[in-house]
């Protein structure tokens, strides 16, 4: 029996590449901010129904909710897979910057998925979270506590709606995707006037350089998501990556330690990264 599945984050990594794959046998609604995606998505198969939508604007996110209902009675999966990443040293960082990366990555999913609730009765809930989830890598604070704070409201959601709804959270390691170099460009404002810490941002760059053609590949998460979806009865947490299952057991570790393990890497980064 074919699917209905709605898919934020469809113009690149993770998200287009679960919209290639569900599209052969249902039908998606794929999510897109960049406008010139929604031509794109369109030319790869007639099971594609593009949308635009941008997670910091209530009335795009509204518009968005509406233009689906109005095509479909029902969703079987909704699967958040859209996000950004806000970096720099905490200290430098605008508000305005943490704003956004919480309007991307948390408050902009949560009110998408309230919209939706109303025909995702007995279906699913997917987010494409993070092993930034488990703990805080430094510069990269923002993103750590978006992806936390994504995790825990929609594990209340789980327990606390009377509806018929699954809701799991895939959290992968480093996976070679587009979000690696967008991230550097993005942030390039808040890396310049990163003030005293010009070594680390020097080594963020370059290793998310090498994270975006050394990551693990998109199939590792899309595999994983496909057996989220179809399995009668899913886990709450998948942990893509021996670096995701590494941060999930670091998170176990009194906190005192990791701050020691992790500012014992920082010192030496600040050092001169090489």
């Amino acid at each position: 029996m074919s699917k209905t599945y709605v898919i934020t984050g469809a113009a690149s990594g993770i998200g287009r590449a679960l919209v290639e794959y569900f599209s052969k046998s249902g039908i998606v609604f794929a999510g897109v901010r960049r406008t010139e995606a929604l031509e794109e998505l369109s030319a790869i198969s007639e099971n594609i129904i593009p949308f635009y939508i941008d997670l910091c604007n209530d009335a795009s996110i509204l518009e968005a909710s509406k233009y689906i209902k109005e095509k479909t009675e029902n969703i079987d999966t909704l699967i958040n897979a859209a996000g950004c990443v806000v970096a720099g040293a905490v200290e430098n960082i605008s508000v305005s910057e943490l704003r956004r990366q919480f309007d991307t990555n948390v408050f902009g999913h949560i009110e998408f998925t309230q919209q939706l609730l109303d025909i995702l009765d007995g279906g699913r809930i997917i987010n494409i979270s993070s092993m930034a989830s488990y703990g805080i890598f430094p510069f990269i604070a923002p993103y750590c506590a978006s992806k936390r704070a994504m995790d825990i409201l929609f594990n209340s959601l789980l327990m606390e709606t009377k509806r018929n709804i699954k809701v799991i959270s895939i959290k992968p390691g480093v996976i070679a995707t587009p979000l690696w170099n967008k991230s550097i460009e993005e942030n390039k404002s808040s890396i310049k006037n990163c003030c005293g810490y010009e070594a680390e941002m020097e080594y963020m760059i370059k290793n998310a350089g090498r994270n975006g053609q050394e990551g693990a590949s998109v199939k590792s998460v899309v595999d994983i998501v496909i057996k989220a979806d179809s399995a009668k009865k899913p886990k709450l947490t998948y942990t893509v990556g021996k670096d995701a299952l590494a941060a999930r057991f670091a998170a176990k570790l009194p906190h005192m330690i990791v701050n020691s393990i992790i500012k014992s890497k920082v010192k030496k980064i600040s050092g001169g990264a090489k």
